[in-house]
């Protein structure tokens, strides 16, 4: 039962992820997503087998101490957004927004009712843990990851096309960091974890 909620909680974050992205891009002038059907917190339109279901599983009984996964990215096109400088970098961080609100207000209520049902506090903990980790993992300036999308806004624009190329091995160095590295975000997670619900998380 609990790997079953991580699994449906990390899902639907992740959903809300790509759900903010679309957003961010439609209020920025591109109706890519919304045309494509994506602009929609209906499900079925953003699972993607491995990255939703096969990377979690793996990860969740391999006793990693990061749960990582990801939805079918929004599309968007950058040259319909009305800021040609900076819009595709608040596209990027729409996304890590929405996990930070959902954890804001999940870690509202352990905040609020602190005498709750243990069980309770666990799964909203959970909640709470997965939204943070989807958020900060999505920053770092890792090709394909938001954080890449928003550094590369403030970098020249020789150099920024450079950086963008890394692109192309994106799904290599993602999963390269999430099985060497991943343990230095951790003490990060851990850390708003307890700033947010006044528990800690070890």
């Amino acid at each position: 039962m609990l790997y079953l909620f991580e699994i449906i909680v990390l899902v639907f974050s992740a959903i809300i992820h790509e759900y903010m992205h679309g957003f961010a891009a439609a209020r920025g002038g591109d109706s890519t997503a919304k045309d494509l059907g994506r602009l929609t917190l209906n499900p079925i339109p953003h699972i993607d087998l491995f990255g939703s279901i096969i990377l979690p599983l793996l990860m969740i009984f391999s006793g990693s101490g990061v749960i990582f996964g990801w939805a079918k990215p929004v599309p968007f096109n950058p040259y319909n957004l009305r800021d040609q400088k900076y819009g595709p970098a608040k596209v990027a961080l729409a996304g890590p927004l929405g996990n930070l609100i959902l954890a804001v207000m999940f870690a509202s209520v352990l905040r609020l009712f602190p005498g709750i049902d243990s069980a309770l506090v666990s799964f909203l903990g959970m909640i709470v843990y997965i939204n943070l980790m989807l958020m900060v993992f999505n920053l770092l300036p890792i090709p394909p990851l938001d954080g890449s999308k928003v550094l590369a806004a403030f970098l020249p624009a020789k150099i920024q096309l450079k950086f963008l190329e890394i692109e192309r091995f994106g799904l290599f160095l993602v999963l390269f960091f999430v099985l060497f590295a991943s343990n230095f975000i951790t003490p990060i997670i851990a850390w708003l974890f307890q700033l947010l619900t006044g528990y800690n998380l070890f």
